[in-house]
């Protein structure tokens, strides 16, 4: 368990280990999430990974892509129609 302090300006500093477990480097922006009552502080750029991720989930198959070269098909085809344009 680690311990911060809350300066008189609602700052604080996260401890190492903590900003290690979360991916937190110098200049990241820190996301807090209230869930059930309870609150998390993530890495805004993995929540927002994962968040992007879950509203993929099923696309590839509702398009049906199977492999790479049906994904680089897809794109050609695009490409395509958009030069036609």
């Amino acid at each position: 368990m680690d311990l911060a302090k809350v300066t008189s300006k609602g700052q604080l500093t996260i401890p190492i280990e903590i900003r290690k477990k979360l991916g937190i480097k110098n200049g990241d922006k820190v996301l807090f999430v209230e869930e059930a009552g309870r609150v998390y502080m993530m890495n805004s750029s993995m929540y927002a990974l994962r968040e992007a991720q879950a509203e993929f989930a099923g696309e590839a198959e509702r398009l049906g892509l199977k492999d790479e070269d049906d994904v680089m098909d897809m794109i050609k085809e695009m490409r395509d129609e958009s030069q036609v344009k």
